[in-house]
């Protein structure tokens, strides 16, 4: 697999590493040998970036990856906090980052976290200089190497890149979410911050196995934020109406089938390739799963026609309902 150093951490990774929102909760049940299996897979396929949070499970995932790190050597974790509190900017403190970053350290069984981010946060942490300043601390404090911010919104991640020791910008991207391509990309680019792009197959629809008829499960993200019932409602298909997305996943699947490619595979390249793009983080919930998307760190270059023809399927399709909300 490529590699490439995560912006300012300095630390090479794999293009394609492993999102373990999954391994936690909110996309049904996973039994902890079942979890582990997948992290086994990725690592094994070559995958040297896994990406947590604390939320996640309530712990859980930080926990079954903390395992990993026993097991392996060569790893680089990142994990997030600040969705343990209500979400407003008085809570990010130093006080509450240093508890969350205990209970984090404590659940990965590491001294020093590789990559800490901001769990996207309320839009006015990004312009609060207290906050750079405590995150600066946890460094200084030898707690974290680098810190960074996962996103909601193309606005705070270009806030976020101004700033000079945030390491790489966490957003989602996608066939589906082109929006990072027109402005994020190059400012993180000339910055040297890395971007990891985040649900890379709109969580599941570029999959191309769902249909209209599909039902997922109650305790399912897909099932219970469809209209962002709980958190943002970008985070479920991308913000893509179900239906919709439906659709312009059969126009995806042709094209990738057009390219000797399974949808999923081509999904995940496709962005793994775009410059600006450090790595790409699909979540996976069984071994087979992880096995074929660390493989599509290793698709040859895909090309220009490819990248015109999923524009031209965004711009169609996607953009008046997508491009303008975050």
């Amino acid at each position: 697999m490529e590699t490439r150093t995560l912006g300012r951490t300095g630390r090479d990774v794999g293009v394609v590493g492993l999102g373990a929102w999954q391994l936690g909760a909110d996309w049904g049940d996973i039994d902890v040998s079942d979890a582990l299996a997948v992290l086994r897979s990725a690592v094994e396929g070559g995958v040297t970036f896994i990406d947590t949070a604390d939320v996640y499970g309530d712990g859980r995932s930080e926990r079954l990856v903390g395992q990993m790190l026993k097991e392996y050597d060569g790893l680089t974790v990142a994990t997030k906090m600040g969705r343990r509190v209500e979400q407003v900017p008085s809570n990010y403190t130093l006080d509450n980052f240093r508890a969350w970053n205990d209970r984090s350290r404590a659940n990965l069984g590491v001294d020093t976290i590789d990559l800490v981010q901001l769990h996207c946060p309320p839009t006015a942490v990004y312009s609060t200089d207290a906050v750079f300043d405590a995150l600066d601390t946890l460094v200084d404090e030898g707690r974290i190497a680098s810190y960074g911010v996962s996103v909601e919104t193309c606005a705070e991640a270009l806030t976020a890149i101004a700033r000079p020791n945030v390491a790489s910008v966490q957003i989602i991207l996608n066939a589906f979410r082109l929006k990072p391509l027109d402005e994020v990309l190059p400012a993180a680019q000339a910055a040297g911050v890395g971007i990891i792009a985040r649900v890379p197959l709109a969580s599941g629809l570029l999959s191309g196995k769902y249909d209209e008829s599909t039902v997922f499960g109650a305790d399912d993200h897909r099932t219970y934020n469809r209209h962002g019932e709980s958190f943002d409602r970008g985070e479920t298909f991308s913000g893509v109406d179900f239906d919709e997305g439906v659709e312009a996943a059969k126009e995806f699947s042709a094209l990738a089938e057009s390219a000797g490619l399974q949808p999923a595979e081509a999904a995940i390249a496709w962005v793994s390739q775009l410059p600006g793009v450090s790595t790409v983080i699909p979540g996976a919930r069984n071994p087979r799963q992880a096995e074929a998307n660390a493989a599509a760190g290793s698709v040859a270059p895909l090309g220009d026609a490819f990248t015109s023809s999923v524009r031209e399927l965004y711009d169609r399709r996607l953009r008046p309902a997508i491009h303008g909300n975050w």
